[in-house]
């Protein structure tokens, strides 16, 4: 393969390069197309997997919350610790309480949330590629047009990997990272909350600044649009230049002047003064929090429809995985006739209708052969109801010939 040499236009933040290679030859393609085959397979027997396996995931899912809402013990939120209640499945709503606000010394940001994020942003180039092929000579020839714009971005771009780094260096780091702090204890009611159920409040809003303008910042940090810029001309910034941005999650202050606290909805259990997972016997760990307030019933209800969605996604998925699949191992027919311009079209079209054909066909099989394996006593009620109207009407039969 090789490349020609680059050359800029009028704008120095644009130029091309073109690339050649041979076309390959038949048994090239072959060859390649039998590695396309291996993968293939490959991703077939991982379609089956997801297809299968997903069946009774949701199942599992299915029976952990319907055992969950038989034992849930829900408790007022004012209620006291009662440790009667002790290893038992319980439901609370209530707002989030924390012992200390969390702050940012080097800005100056003092919120009292659960969560308090810095999201630091630097002025860098960035490279796009667009390509498009072309026969020239009995050659492939690429045509890559590399184009360089100036944005914000909250990753390191490193300027190396550049097609054209000359006029187009990024800084090697950035002068401030991004950080997540989270409040040592979040509690809810009589209850601190397990680190899982904290890893689920993420409900981040941006923290705004406009009380903070005027302020006695320091002399490097000016103020726009809820940013923080480590530069005295936010509007017209350069390379290296760098902003910064907060954000919260779950308020938890009495008086905060960014609105009440929180609301949250809970469903662990209880051990002690501690909210943790619930093992359910059916294999499943019940650890839920949703951020406003919600009864058991309601909790449980959404988590079913989650459920559903994820099943139902997992199936497309893997439906989708199939087809790919069945589509790769059968490109070798395609290659077989690639030559001949009219059948290599009409091949490739019977190919595509093929794969859709046979992976609805082995994606409903598949899923039906799960649910007679999770599910037998199911899948046996729903085969006895499919074959009623043909046993009804052999039954009808002897009775016309009579006649």
């Amino acid at each position: 393969m090789s490349s020609a040499p680059t050359f800029s236009g009028k704008d120095p933040n644009q130029h091309k390069r073109v690339s050649s290679k041979s076309n390959p030859g038949f048994l090239e393609r072959l060859g390649e197309t039998a590695g396309g085959t291996v993968f293939g397979v490959g991703l077939f027997f991982l379609s089956i997997y997801i297809l299968f396996t997903n069946e009774g995931r949701a199942l599992q899912t299915a029976s952990s919350l319907n055992e969950g809402l038989s034992q849930v013990v829900s408790l007022g939120p004012s209620s006291s610790l009662d440790l009667q209640n002790n290893n038992r499945l319980v439901h609370l709503s209530a707002k989030l309480r924390t012992a200390q606000p969390l702050h940012d010394p080097n800005y100056r940001v003092v919120v009292q949330a659960v969560k308090l994020k810095r999201q630091v942003e630097m002025y860098q180039w960035v490279e796009y590629q667009e390509s498009k092929d072309y026969q020239e000579n009995g050659e492939t020839k690429t045509e890559t047009t590399y184009t360089y714009n100036t944005e914000w971005k909250s990753e390191l771009i490193n300027s190396r990997n550049f097609d054209k780094e000359i006029g187009h260096q990024n800084p090697s780091a950035m002068a401030v990272e991004s950080v997540t702090v989270v409040s040592p204890e979040v509690i809810v009611g009589p209850f601190s909350l397990s680190k899982g159920l904290v890893e689920q409040i993420n409900n981040f809003q941006t923290l705004s600044l406009r009380n903070l303008v005027g302020f006695n910042l320091d002399p490097f940090l000016t103020i726009d649009d809820d940013y923080f810029y480590h530069t005295q001309y936010p509007r017209r910034p350069e390379v290296g230049d760098v902003r910064v941005r907060f954000s919260f999650a779950g308020l938890s202050g009495e008086t905060s002047p960014f609105g009440p606290a929180q609301t949250v909805s809970i469903v662990a259990m209880q051990r002690g003064e501690q909210l943790v997972p619930f093992k359910t016997k059916s294999g499943d760990t019940l650890e839920i929090l949703y951020l406003e307030d919600l009864s058991a019933e309601e909790i449980f209800e959404k988590e079913h429809q989650h459920n559903s969605m994820r099943t139902w996604g997992l199936r497309a998925a893997g439906w989708a995985l199939m087809f790919l699949s069945i589509q790769l191992t059968m490109r070798i027919i395609y290659t077989l006739v690639d030559w001949v311009p009219i059948l290599r079209e009409l091949v490739s079209v019977g190919l595509k209708i093929f794969a859709l054909c046979v992976s609805c066909s082995l994606s409903l099989l598949t899923i039906g052969v799960g649910w007679l394996f999770y599910r037998p006593l199911v899948a046996a009620a729903l085969g006895a109801l499919a074959l009623l109207p043909v046993f009804l009407a052999r039954s009808g039969l002897p009775a016309k010939k009579n006649e």
